[in-house]
């Protein structure tokens, strides 16, 4: 099925750019474009997306907040953030409230399209730049013993091989695991960390 997917942008030039490079992409539907959040949270819901392309910077509501508030009502929803500044702040507040990815608008468009088969495959894509930043601030964090102490040591290395960027296919091929036992192992790992994806699981892990 193709990837259904939303932009919410204010820049007319910028969203339309994208949404042109989307449709002529191969397996990717673009189900709606909205200029701010309000907009966005009114109508993105009965379309259905399976991932969201959001601006960080809005004209009212920001694209953090638009997010928490969008998860109520997709769940299922993969969200990638856009935004010209690599700001710390911005990176923070966005995957805390949810997102999955985050990228510079700069990014080549294969890395963008990448990056939408990258999270609907369970991935959370970021450019290296911003990666290098969430990886210095949560580790700066102090520890979170208890949580992570009821890891196995199957389940710390699964999760380890998600830190360095590793795909559920290459964790399997890795570990010599089949997929179905690194979901396994990930389930396990959701429900002794107390979260509910990937993005989530990451930030507490790299607080140790």
């Amino acid at each position: 099925m193709p990837a259904r997917v939303a932009i919410v942008e204010d820049n007319e030039g910028t969203r339309s750019s994208l949404a042109s490079l989307l449709e002529r992409a191969k397996a990717i539907h673009v189900v709606g474009c909205y200029a701010d959040a309000e907009s966005a949270l009114a109508d993105a819901p009965s379309r259905r997306p399976d991932v969201v392309l959001m601006d960080i910077k809005l004209p009212q509501m920001n694209g953090a907040d638009c997010v928490a508030r969008m998860k109520a009502t997709l769940p299922a929803a993969q969200f990638i953030m856009l935004t010209v500044y690599a700001d710390d702040e911005c990176v923070f507040n966005s995957l805390l409230a949810g997102a999955n990815g985050y990228l510079l608008k700069r990014t080549p468009p294969a890395r963008l399209l990448e990056a939408i088969r990258d999270v609907r495959a369970g991935g959370s894509p970021m450019t290296p730049e911003i990666a290098r930043r969430v990886v210095q601030y949560f580790r700066s964090q102090s520890p979170n013993p208890d949580d992570l102490g009821k890891l196995t040591p199957r389940e710390k290395q699964v999760l380890d091989q998600l830190a360095q960027g590793f795909r559920y296919k290459e964790v399997g091929g890795n570990l010599n695991l089949s997929m179905d036992t690194v979901r396994t192992h990930i389930r396990n790992i959701y429900d002794k960390l107390r979260v509910h994806s990937r993005t989530e699981a990451l930030l507490k892990y790299l607080k140790k």
